[in-house]
C-alpha cells in the first residue's frame, strides 16, 4: 500500500547537516497550497537555533499548517512551534521586537529542560504547579512569573491546534512575589535625596567616566525609560520649544544585536517639555558632540578627559549595569531607573497635575499602572510646585561639565 501523500501545508521530518564551527544547516520538505513538495532550509547557530529559524520560515508559507500539533506532541516540539509564531508576530508589529527574546531566554533554560520531554496530553495542573512551585523557589519570582506566562502561552497553542481540550494552566495556584503590600509601593527621591544623589554622582570618577550624572538627570526631566532616554538623537530636540519628541527605544534583540525600534505602545509615542535647566544641559552635550547621534551615546575613557563613540548607541543593560555599581557606592542600593519615572510622578501629583496627565508623561496607556505603581503615595507633600523648579539648584547643569577631549 503506498505511502500517503504530505498533507497541504504539512512538513516533513527535520534534517540537520553540520557546516562548520556554530554553523548548523535544518531542512525539511513542505507540501505548498498548490500540491507541489519544495524544499525549506534555513542555517543557525546550533541545531536547535536552525531548527527555530527553520519553523519561524514555514510560518511565512501561505497556507501552512503551523505544525500541526497533537496530544503526542512533546512540550518541547510546542514551545518550538510557539516560539515560532512570536517571532511571526514580532515581524509584523503584533507586539514588541523584544519580546520574542526575553521569552526564548527563560524557556530555553528552565521550562524546555524541565518539562520539554513531557507530552501534551501527560501534562496536568499538579505537575505543572509542582514545577512553578520549585521554580520559584530557586530562580525567584520574576523568572517564574515569565515561564508561567509561556506556558499559559504554549497550552493555550496546543489548544487552537486541537492537540488538547483544556488548559491546564488554568488550575494551578497563583504566583506571588511575597512581598507585604506596603513594600510594593512606589518609593521616590525627595528632593534632599535627588540633590545628594546628583551630588555624588558627580563626585564619583566612574559615574562621570560612564556619563551617568546627565543620563539621570534626563530621566529626572522627562520620567522617561532608560531605553527611550537612549534612544533620544539631537534632531528630536526643539531648543526653542523647549521639548522632545519621544518615539523610539534602544533593545537588544538575539542575533541582530542592539535595534532602534518604536516604543512598546503608541501611548509611548509622545511630546514632553523640558525644564530649562535640562535644555541649558542638552545645549552643552549638542556641542561637545557636534549635534549629531545620540544625545547619550556609549562613553568611552581616555586619559585626561571624557570622550563618546558618537553615533554609537548605549546597551541599556549595560547602562544599567553601570546604574547598580553606582547607586551601591553611593549608598542608595534601592535606586533603579524607575525610581527616577516614580520620582516624576509623585512630584507632578504634588504640583496638582491629574493622573491622565501624570499617564501622558511617562507614556501610560492606563491611568490605573501610573497611580499604583509609579505614584510614591508616601513621600511628603508641601504643596504645588512649579515644574521647572521641582528639582533644585543641585540637579542643574554643572559648570565643571567636561567636553570630550580629541
Amino acid at each position: 500500500m503506498p505511502r500517503p501523500p504530505m498533507p497541504v501545508g504539512g512538513h516533513g521530518s527535520i534534517a540537520f547537516q553540520t557546516l562548520g564551527r556554530r554553523k548548523v544547516r535544518a531542512r525539511c520538505w513542505v507540501r505548498d497550497v498548490d500540491g507541489v513538495r519544495r524544499r525549506v532550509e534555513t542555517i543557525g547557530t546550533s541545531r536547535e537555533n536552525a531548527r527555530e529559524k527553520l519553523l519561524a520560515a514555514l510560518q511565512l508559507r501561505p497556507g501552512f499548517r503551523r505544525a500541526g500539533l497533537a496530544g503526542t506532541s512533546t512540550i518541547a516540539e510546542a514551545i518550538d512551534v510557539w516560539l515560532a509564531e512570536l517571532d511571526r508576530r514580532a515581524a509584523d508589529g503584533e507586539i514588541a521586537i523584544s519580546t520574542p527574546t526575553t521569552y526564548r531566554s527563560v524557556v530555553n533554560v528552565h521550562v524546555r529542560p524541565g518539562l520539554g520531554a513531557l507530552r501534551l496530553q501527560e501534562v496536568d495542573a499538579p505537575t505543572l504547579d509542582a514545577f512553578l512551585v520549585g521554580m520559584r523557589a530557586r530562580h525567584g519570582f520574576a523568572v517564574t512569573k515569565t515561564a508561567r506566562s509561556a506556558l499559559n502561552g504554549v497550552f493555550g497553542l496546543a489548544i487552537r491546534q486541537h492537540a488538547i481540550r483544556a488548559n491546564p494552566m488554568r488550575d494551578i495556584g497563583r504566583i506571588t512575589s511575597g512581598r507585604r503590600a506596603k513594600a510594593r509601593r512606589a518609593r521616590a527621591l525627595t528632593q534632599a535625596e535627588r540633590d545628594d544623589w546628583i551630588a555624588k554622582m558627580e563626585a564619583d570618577e566612574l559615574a562621570v567616566a560612564r556619563d551617568l550624572p546627565d543620563l539621570t538627570r534626563w530621566m529626572l526631566a522627562t520620567g522617561c525609560r532608560i531605553g527611550e532616554s537612549l534612544a533620544v538623537t539631537f534632531d528630536e530636540i526643539d531648543l526653542d520649544a523647549k521639548t522632545v519628541v519621544i518615539e523610539w527605544t534602544i533593545v537588544r534583540v538575539s542575533g541582530r544585536g542592539l535595534l532602534r525600534v518604536p516604543t512598546k505602545s503608541a501611548a509611548g509615542e509622545r511630546t514632553l517639555s523640558l525644564p530649562g535647566w535640562a535644555v541649558d544641559m542638552v545645549m552643552r552635550r549638542g556641542e561637545a558632540l557636534g549635534w549629531a547621534g545620540p544625545l547619550f551615546p556609549i562613553p568611552k575613557q581616555r586619559q585626561g578627559g571624557q570622550r563618546w563613540s558618537g553615533g554609537v548607541w548605549r546597551d541599556p543593560s549595560n547602562t544599567m549595569r553601570d546604574l547598580r555599581r553606582a547607586r551601591e557606592r553611593a549608598g542608595y542600593e534601592w535606586v533603579t531607573s524607575h525610581v527616577f519615572r516614580k520620582t516624576v510622578a509623585t512630584v507632578m501629583l504634588e504640583a496638582g497635575f491629574t493622573a491622565r496627565e501624570i499617564a501622558d508623561q511617562l507614556g501610560h496607556s492606563k491611568m490605573s499602572l501610573t497611580q499604583d505603581v509609579y505614584v510614591g503615595r508616601e513621600a511628603v507633600s508641601h504643596g504645588a510646585v512649579a515644574l521647572a523648579d521641582m528639582w533644585g539648584t543641585a540637579t542643574s547643569p554643572p559648570t565643571s561639565f567636561r567636553d570630550p577631549v580629541a
